[in-house]
């Protein structure tokens, strides 16, 4: 026999976890040495289970920060180095692998087909090229489209396993006891709640074959909802990608995002009612160049405050999506438009007046100040969230989160909801294309 090739993953609690879950688990070809963290707080310093690691991994794998990559070289000697995470520019990924090939490792990034698992239900799937382009009203908006069809739909959404590995190996999510059950945090609130407000069930977690499985008793369709502008973890009847014009050419310097633009059947440009036409444009041209077959279609991103009066000529702080904000790199976001457009008498900054992990977030990621993040990855980094609205001098608070965020924190200050909607341009198209994907779908199987 071989000798087993020595892998170190690199990853951020998600798609590291499933490309070792489809690719390395239980193949004796292999030996995984180690898991890398980066981009979440709290994700490192844990083991992937051996529970979900497989008869090679009796003591489970360990997971470590990414900036001892080094150390892990050294005491490991792994052969490879796989990049197994999302949202980050081709610079970004060329620096990682000379970081590893200076080491004497070689560096790999895996073919997405060899990642997706098949179905035996149809699947659409809905992913981005950047984080905060508009994946999540996209996915309201296409689970709509279903509903009118009379399918049954089950959404399934990119892992954001960040508490007890074992535990959520298949969570599936029919209510809002349940996001109390596996104590969600706001992040994995924000994904989950408009699902279960429009009446569907939603599965996530680690193993995504068994979340498939079970998932496929309860459904016509599959909706695969993605996270950040990561690939799709099932192989797609449909997959449609949201592009976004207020970041225009980032269809072509951000991983895997490039990816997801080159291999979509729908492109959607999304935000074209706060765009300028050249930036769309521009898009539609990146579209013809990189990907001629696919269709593309412009859709506005409308945005309604919930009590305008309570907003217009007031001191306004505004909280917007959290990863938006970090390794989304936007500077606002539908709450700032909002507030905007009503009238608001001033944006007020909470940078000075952040506490703890908040602050830590504006010293990672500066293009956040002047708006406050959702950050909510745990139980103190939403009270330290709760202490910066308290400690942030204003009339109000404007959330533009998918949420209701008073169920998870407590102010004694006005809060005021922004939602956010998708419209296209030329209404009717996405149905066209979603009855005819799922018809053929259904005729092949």
């Amino acid at each position: 026999m071989s000798t087993p090739r020595r892998v170190v993953i690199l990853g951020a609690a998600g798609r590291d976890f499933h490309n070792f879950n489809t690719v390395y688990r239980d193949n004796p070809d292999f030996k995984v040495v180690a898991f890398t963290a980066t981009q979440i707080p709290g994700i490192d310093e844990r083991i992937y289970p051996a529970v979900l690691a497989g008869k090679l991994y009796p003591a489970g794998i360990p997971i470590v920060p990414e900036q001892e990559l080094e150390q892990i070289v050294k005491r490991e000697k792994p052969d490879v180095a796989v990049f197994s995470y999302s949202d980050v520019t081709h610079e970004y990924i060329g620096h990682m692998a000379s970081r590893c090939i200076a080491q004497g490792l070689d560096f790999e990034l895996l073919g997405a087909d060899k990642t997706m698992i098949k179905s035996k239900v149809p699947v659409i799937a809905i992913t981005a090229v950047r984080t905060g382009a508009g994946k999540s009203q996209t996915t309201r908006y296409i689970s709509n489209i279903l509903k009118g069809l009379g399918k049954r739909v089950v959404a399934i959404r990119h892992p954001m396993p960040y508490g007890d590995l074992a535990k959520q190996a298949c969570q599936r999510f029919g209510t809002y006891a349940d996001l109390d059950l596996h104590e969600c945090t706001i992040e994995e609130r924000e994904e989950y709640e408009p699902h279960i407000d429009n009446g569907f069930v939603v599965y996530a977690g680690v193993d995504y074959e068994q979340i498939i499985r079970s998932a496929e008793k309860e459904a016509d369709v599959i909706l695969w909802d993605g996270g950040n502008n990561d690939l799709p973890f099932y192989a797609s009847d449909l997959h449609i990608v949201i592009a976004d014009p207020l970041r225009a050419g980032h269809e072509s310097i951000y991983h895997p995002g490039e990816a997801n633009f080159r291999m979509a059947h729908v492109i959607v440009i999304n935000k074209c009612d706060s765009a300028k036409e050249e930036d769309i444009k521009a898009i539609e041209a990146a579209a013809a160049r990189l990907n001629p077959k696919a269709v593309v279609i412009r859709a506005n991103s409308p945005v309604t405050c919930e009590h305008p009066e309570k907003v217009k000529g007031k001191k306004a702080l505004v909280i917007e999506d959290g990863p938006t904000l970090t390794h989304g790199s936007m500077s606002y976001g539908a709450g700032v438009v909002a507030a905007k457009a009503v009238g608001v008498g001033t944006l007020v900054d909470p940078t000075p007046y952040a506490v703890k992990s908040i602050a830590a977030t504006y010293a990672k990621y500066p293009n956040a100040k002047g708006i406050l993040p959702a950050m909510g990855y745990g139980a103190q980094q939403v009270a330290d969230l709760e202490r910066t609205i308290e400690a942030t001098p204003c009339d109000v608070v404007i959330s533009a989160t998918p949420i209701d965020i008073t169920r998870v924190l407590k102010v004694s200050k006005p809060m005021v909801r922004v939602a956010y909607e998708l419209a296209e341009v030329k209404p009717g198209q996405l149905a066209q294309q979603v009855k005819a994907a799922v018809d053929a779908a259904v005729t092949t199987r």
